[in-house]
């Protein structure tokens, strides 16, 4: 497995910088509905909350309890000796395999506290997706949609489908994800763009992606397995068989492109049959949908679009559940901000352009995909940590937005179900948030965690050799890690 650069020598500070905005980001409260985070600021801004006044009830709501822990900037750090003394025993739990390398850093000043094989390059799984986020929010704003349109074909009768790469576009008003756009409602549009007059012939348009479908890196069983699926610039549901699926595992259809076609030519009235590939023609300048004609007198004319929801949901949704259809399409948005091919490869190198734009480790990334499930993947603990560092920054607030998705220790997304019932998990519950990597042997968790004295903390745990039926064991080793961060001290 290659290797990253050396570690820098625990201590060292490359950033120093304030974690305000996470500091705010980090307010839930437990209330009667639910859940509700609190995004103040421009977080708000980009999703387009608006103040939401309870209604008038006869029954008094108790108290909202916290859920994450206060973040205090005038906390003492931990020591670097009381670190040592407290992760080496659980980083040399044999559950963890041959290969444990970690990373732990104060989101205050960036200073690095510990890491054993912490510059070493690990195989990642999932704690890729932080990567992606970071990059997508900085190529992109975090309140950029993604379009799908509709256009005039080249021939008489034909209407182009033409995918963004909206991953979450729906068939009807309502599909697998919250808020997304319809072809519904863009099949309406064509119609009263068209003036009445019936199309005869829908035309697929997936060309902004290019390459493989599928990445060479990933498990033989991850097309069909219910995590991966076809990559296309144009899907419904994130490639689902049904909109009612669960989260996590669901079937996936082979050739999203033209099932979303097939979906959209009903919606107009076309026969399925009448359903085929093939790329728009370039827009008219002197048209407008409002004189287009099917008759294909303007070809390349807009006769509708809608969009996803902004990106910064999108962010939410891939961080919050582990999306990987949703972590690929915003990996090829970072490709086609920076003007590359929006394909495996070139996701993989704009992101990593961004990486150093940024000032991050760039020895510390080998990406070939934005989702975790390739294990041609390689990251490092420290650029984790520094990544982490990074987002809290004051003065990268639109990166700010990817802690709204970590999954809270014990209570939401893939972490709902972990800490507590674990011996020496329970005290992380509420306190740790972090997002997690599984593949076969690989398992990982990389986060924040709030210590007992409100000091907060960036970390990184990263195990690419562990026993292939060892998946329970080894996540609990690494909760009990991150839940004694939590206990510090340290000093």
């Amino acid at each position: 497995m290659p290797a990253g650069a050396a570690s820098p020598p625990v201590g060292s500070a490359p950033r120093r910088r304030l974690p305000l905005l996470l500091a705010a980001v980090l307010v839930l409260v437990l209330v009667v509905a639910g859940l509700v985070a609190v995004r103040p600021g421009p977080v708000g801004r980009w999703l387009g909350d608006e103040p939401v006044t309870p209604a008038a009830s006869g029954t008094v709501e108790s108290v909202p309890l916290p859920v994450l822990a206060a973040v205090d900037v005038a906390a003492s750090a931990p020591g670097t000796d009381g670190l040592r003394s407290v992760l080496e025993p659980l980083v040399d739990d044999t559950t963890l395999g041959g290969r444990v390398n970690v990373a732990v850093a104060d989101a205050l000043t960036g200073e690095l506290l510990f890491e054993r094989g912490g510059g070493e390059l690990t195989v990642p799984a999932s704690v890729t997706k932080l990567v992606t986020a970071v990059t997508v929010l900085t190529a992109r704003s975090p309140g950029h949609r993604i379009p799908t349109r509709a256009v005039s074909g080249a021939q008489p009768g034909e209407v182009v489908l033409v995918g963004g790469g909206d991953p979450t576009l729906a068939a009807e008003a309502k599909g697998f994800y919250s808020g997304a756009a319809s072809l519904a409602d863009l099949a309406e549009q064509v119609r009263s763009a068209l003036g009445g007059v019936a199309p005869t012939e829908v035309v697929v348009d997936s060309s902004s992606y290019s390459g493989p479908v599928y990445e060479p890196g990933w498990d033989d069983d991850i097309p069909s397995g219910g995590y991966g699926g076809a990559i296309t610039a144009l899907m419904l549901d994130g490639a689902r068989k049904s909109p009612k699926a669960g989260q996590g595992w669901a079937e996936r259809v082979t050739e999203p492109d033209l099932v979303a076609g097939r979906a959209f030519a009903k919606l107009l009235g076309v026969p399925v049959g009448a359903v085929r590939k093939g790329t728009a023609p370039p827009a008219s300048t002197a048209a407008t949908a409002a004189t287009a004609t099917v008759s294909g007198d303007r070809p390349g004319t807009e006769l509708g679009i809608v969009y996803s929801p902004p990106l910064i949901r999108l962010v939410d949704i891939m961080i919050s559940e582990s999306d990987n259809i949703v972590a690929e399409a915003l990996a090829r948005q970072v490709a086609l901000a920076r003007d590359r091919p929006a394909s495996f490869t070139g996701a993989a190198a704009a992101m990593a352009e961004v990486v150093s734009e940024l000032g991050l480790p760039e020895a510390g990334l080998d990406l070939a995909d934005g989702s975790g499930l390739s294990r041609s993947n390689l990251i490092s603990p420290i650029l984790l940590t520094e990544l982490l560092v990074l987002a809290a920054s004051p003065n990268r607030p639109e990166l700010g937005g990817i802690f709204g998705g970590l999954p809270v220790a014990g209570w939401s997304g893939t972490l709902r179900d972990r800490y507590g019932a674990t011996p020496g998990t329970a005290a992380g519950a509420g306190v740790v948030r972090a997002k997690t990597g599984t593949l076969t042997r690989v398992h990982a968790i990389a986060g924040v965690v709030t210590t007992a004295e409100g000091r907060l903390l960036t970390f990184a745990v990263l195990t690419d050799d562990v026993p292939p039926d060892g998946m329970e064991p080894a996540r609990a080793a690494l909760d009990r890690i991150a839940t004694a961060l939590a206990g510090c001290g340290c000093r």
